[in-house]
Formats: structure tokens, sequence, C-alpha cells
């Protein structure tokens, strides 16, 4: 049993945290002793943290000032102003030094290679990662596929990431694949694979033969034979209605995905890492990390606005931070170190997007916060290429760079393959206090249920300071936001507030999309985001999504209809209106 410590005493001069942060921190991040009492502060992981990644400085400069580093490094995640993904900060400077959040472990059609692809999971996982399969190169002469999905499901299920928590990982299936409707229902049981995300993998073809109601052939994995004909139509209504029932599958679309392979002499990309974010090479690995946008901004004549000289030199010391990991990282796997450090892939992303357009003063679901979205993302991609290819400069470019898409006559080489990647920010937005990823608030208030048992309440702060600023605080408010009440109930909200804290289920799905394409378009990678829906969404929402999806050219898309889901880290229910309570009588 861990024994977390409510005494906040040990956190007098610490960097400035939530109780929900400090919470998660003491029970997930710091470190203990033998019999599991805290022994490390907030401040002292960061500097443990920003220690272990300064010393990868000497590798190319023996005289390199790290204290320097380290208090560039330290400043910026005490700060909160960037985080690096979870295991970097659970494992930097100790043994355990194991430092990225996503793999992408190859399985080819042998009973070797299911075996090797199983045990290469449960070591990422004990280290700390997470993964993801194609499962589309098995075919017929082993085990059948949705069997085998629950056999890697049962044992990674057996590991905690990290000795911690259940780890992430992605499935996925090519839509030829002659197993694909099997694959469509395997998560029709609530209760079975809950530690996978599923995804199939669709191309342009299948969409337009969707459009036209043609049928397509599904493909033998190996001699690439016609095996049988199915109906495009009738599959993706299959895929929809799955995901109106229980959340999965998503949709990758995977000739997207490998257009935008940066090494493509390396070999093909069959899949993505375990959120849908990463693109990965067999065996690669990716360390990420955001920068938090709420702490972008600076005020002028009294009004917020983007800093974007902060922002720039953010980027640079997180682009260098993340290279250095890659130096440091003490790989699980010497297939995966090998890969890795051939293309130096970084997924630099951000969190904190929804707080940031609340102090701007700018809808969500507004034309102005997708131009604006075009723009900060055109800019913080912009330079983390500089910043790569300064660091290029100094370093030499990534060893993959012949015969990569970077090798032209002219234009600077950069020190990694891939800079940018917008991932789901869930553990470290809440270190950060802020909202995570690029999504929009999902509720003005709601319960954060977390893995293991225990829930946390989430009030935002921004409403509730103009709340206060504009008279129309009240306590039956807040318990009424807590059960699950739409802003839009309560004719004492001014109108400009019901539409400055639009929630993400309210949304319409057009906006989600618009938003996530305006990311995409100056997006190395991926971007991970969900077009959360109310219980009410059809299934011919869903398919209007998948469809808008496919024109708006993204690389993947997650829609989840809240409810579908027995269990589901966010929710509005009694138990929120019990923790307001408490909340408000403390």
């Amino acid at each position: 049993m861990v024994k977390i410590t409510q005494d906040k005493t040990q956190f007098l001069h610490e960097p400035k945290l939530t109780d929900n942060a400090l919470f998660i921190l003491k029970q997930r991040y710091l470190k203990r002793n033998k019999d599991e009492t805290v022994i490390e502060t907030p401040s002292q992981m960061f500097r443990r943290t920003a220690k272990a990644v300064a010393a990868a400085e000497l590798i190319y400069n023996p005289k390199a000032d790290t204290n320097a580093w380290e208090s560039r490094f330290y400043r910026l995640m005490a700060g909160l102003k960037f985080l690096p993904n979870s295991p970097t900060l659970l494992n930097a400077g100790s043994k355990h030094g194991q430092l990225s959040a996503c793999f992408a472990i190859p399985i080819n059609n042998s009973a070797q290679s299911i075996n090797s692809a199983i045990n290469s999971a449960v070591i990422v996982h004990r280290s700390g990662g997470g993964t993801g399969f194609s499962f589309s190169d098995i075919g017929s002469d082993t085990d059948d596929l949705v069997p085998l999905l629950h056999r890697f499901s049962d044992t990674i299920g057996a590991i905690k990431q990290g000795g911690i928590r259940q780890g992430c990982n992605m499935a996925v299936l090519k839509v030829n694949h002659p197993e694909i409707m099997h694959f469509i229902s395997a998560k029709d049981d609530p209760d079975v694979l809950t530690n996978f995300y599923l995804s199939v993998a669709v191309n342009s073809e299948f969409m337009e033969a969707v459009n036209t109601g043609s049928d397509y052939n599904l493909l033998d994995p190996h001699s690439h034979q016609v095996t049988n004909k199915l109906n495009a139509r009738d599959v993706f209504n299959n895929i929809v209605e799955q995901t109106w029932k229980t959340g999965d599958p998503g949709i990758v679309f995977i000739d997207r995905i490998e257009d935008a392979n940066p090494t493509p002499n390396l070999g093909k990309i069959e899949g993505v890492c375990g959120c849908g974010e990463q693109i990965l090479l067999p065996y690669e690995s990716s360390n990420l990390g955001s920068i938090n946008l709420a702490k972008m901004l600076k005020l002028r004549n009294g009004t917020a606005e983007i800093d974007y000289g902060d922002l720039a030199k953010t980027i640079r010391i997180a682009v260098r931070f993340l290279d250095n990991v890659i130096d440091i990282n003490q790989f699980p796997l010497a297939e995966i170190e090998k890969i890795t450090k051939q293309t130096r892939k970084i997924g630099l992303g951000i969190m904190g997007f929804a707080d940031m357009l609340i102090q701007l003063g700018i809808p969500y679901n507004s034309q102005k916060a997708v131009d604006l979205t075009a723009w900060i993302m055109h800019f913080i991609n912009k330079e983390a290429h500089e910043a790569s290819a300064v660091l290029a400069n100094e370093r030499g470019a990534f060893p993959a760079f012949k015969g990569s898409i970077y090798d032209l006559p002219s234009g600077s080489p950069p020190r990694n393959a891939s800079c940018t990647t917008i991932a789901p920010t869930g553990t470290i937005s809440m270190i950060a206090g802020c909202s995570s990823s690029i999504e929009p608030v999902f509720a003005i208030v709601f319960v954060r249920n977390l893995y293991g048992g225990g829930q946390l309440l989430e009030v935002n702060p921004y409403f509730e300071k103009i709340a206060n600023n504009k008279g129309f605080y009240s306590a039956e408010l807040m318990k009424m936001l807590a059960c699950g009440n739409q802003l839009s109930a309560f004719k004492e909200v001014p109108q400009d507030v019901k539409r400055l804290f639009v929630t993400a289920p309210e949304i319409k799905p057009e906006w989600h999309i618009k938003m996530q394409a305006a990311f995409q378009k100056n997006t190395d990678s991926a971007v991970s985001k969900t077009v959360n829906l109310p219980e009410t969404a059809t299934r011919e929402d869903i398919a209007g999504v998948y469809r808008l999806a496919y024109a708006k050219k993204l690389k993947g898309i997650t829609v989840y209809r809240n409810g579908s889901r027995k269990l589901q880290p966010l929710s509005n229910s009694d138990a929120g209106f019990k923790l307001m309570c408490q909340r408000l009588s403390a």
C-alpha cells in the first residue's frame, strides 16, 4: 500500500501547483523509500530531471556548462511552461532510466515473431512505455487474429506501466485484411480489451468506395491474392456502429501517414503509437513533451496577448531538452535504441490550448480560434525545425538523413527526423494545472476517475474567477454544474460567458474537425484529438465525423460518445455533486 501524506508543509517554496497536481505527483511520480513514504518534493523531481538531461551536453562538448543548462531546463519545468512525457519525469536520474513514452513493436506472421512481440511489449511496459502494433501481417497460418489480440491484452494487462499504472496500447489493422469484420467488433463486450485502443487503417481508395457504395477487395497479407470482397459502405457502417456503441475503433488514414514518412529509406509506416499521434517505424520510439500555452501570454494595457518571444525561447530550449533525452535514455531493447538514434524523432506538442483561448477571450468553436490555431502551430513548427537545424550544426544531422525527405541540394539538415506531435497530455496537464492538449474544456466542473480507484474534482479556475468578478457565482450554480448541467441552463450566466466556456459535448463535430485540421496542417507527425459527442449523438453524427475527417485531410480521428464505455476517465455524476459539496464546505 502506497502511503501518501497530505501534509503540504513539505512542499513549501515549491512550484505553484494545484492540490490535484500535488496529489497526482505524490501518487505516481515522486520518489519513495522502501516503506513507500514519499521522500522527494516536486522541486527535487524537476531538479533531478533537469540535471540528468543537462548531462547529455558533455557528449558533444566536454567543457559544456551543464549547470547553466540544468538551470534553464529546471526553470522551464518548475515554471510549468514545458513538461516532458511521464517516463522522463519518473525515471530521469534514476536506475530505471527509460525515458520514452511510445514504442512501435513489429509483428510478422510467425509464432516466433508473435512471442517476440509479446515479450518486447512486456519489457517496454515494465520500463514505463506504451506500445503500438500493426496486426496487418498476421495471416491464416497463425492464431485467429482476435484471439491473438486477447492474448496480447491479457499478457500486457498483467504489467503495470513502470510499476505504477496500466499502459496504453493501440492495435491497427488494415481495412483490406480478411479478418477486418471480426476486428471491428472485437470490443463489443465492454469488459474485454480495456487496455487497448483499436483503429482501422483505411486509405483513399476505401473512402472513395464508401462514397460510391462500391465493393473492395480483401487481400491475403502474404500472397496479396484476393480472398473475398466486401461492400465498403457496409464495412464503414459497421465501424460507425461499433464506435457509437463502444468508442472503438477509430480510423487512421494510412496512406496519408505513409506520405508523411520522413525516412522512407528505412521502411514503411505500418501503424502508430498508443494514442495515435506518433508515427513510428518498427521498433522506433519517440520522446514527447508539451508547451503550456496558458503560460505563453503577456498583458498589454490590461489585455492578454500571446508572447511570441517567450514562446520562441521556450521552443528552442524544449527541442534541445528532447534531443538530449535520446542520448541519456536507457532503451529497453537494443533494436529500439538502434532505430531511435538513426532518426532521432522528437514530439514537441502543446497543452493549455483551451485555457489560452479563454484568457484571450476567444470561443473555441469560432473561426477566429481556428485561424489563430493555424498561425500559432505554424510558428511552433517553424521554430522547432529551426532549433533542430541549429542543433544539427552543433551535433550533426540525424544519421538516417541520407535518402530522407530532407536530403535536398539546398536547405539546412535537421537534427531530428520529425519535431512536432500533438499528443494527449492527460497527466502532465494535471501537473501543469492546465487544460489537456488541444482539447476544449470538457466541463466547467467534472470528476477525474483515477486508474486503480479514487476520484478528483476538477473546477475550471478561469470560470470561477469570471463568475466572482461578474457577480453571478453561487454555491448552487457550482453544485448544479458538478451534476452535469450545462451553462446554457442558467439565466444568471451572461451570454458572452456561456459562449466563451463552451464545453466539448456542446461543440458541433465540424468545429472539432476544423480545429484538428488546423493543427495537423502544421504538425510533422499526427494529432491526437477526441471528438467528444453527447450521449444523444446518432450513428449518422459519427459517420459525418469520419467523412469530414477524410475530407479535411486528417491522419486519424477518434470519436467518443459520452457514456459509451463503462469506465471513462472524465465524467459528470452524483460523485461530482458530492465532491463539490465537500469542497464548498471545507
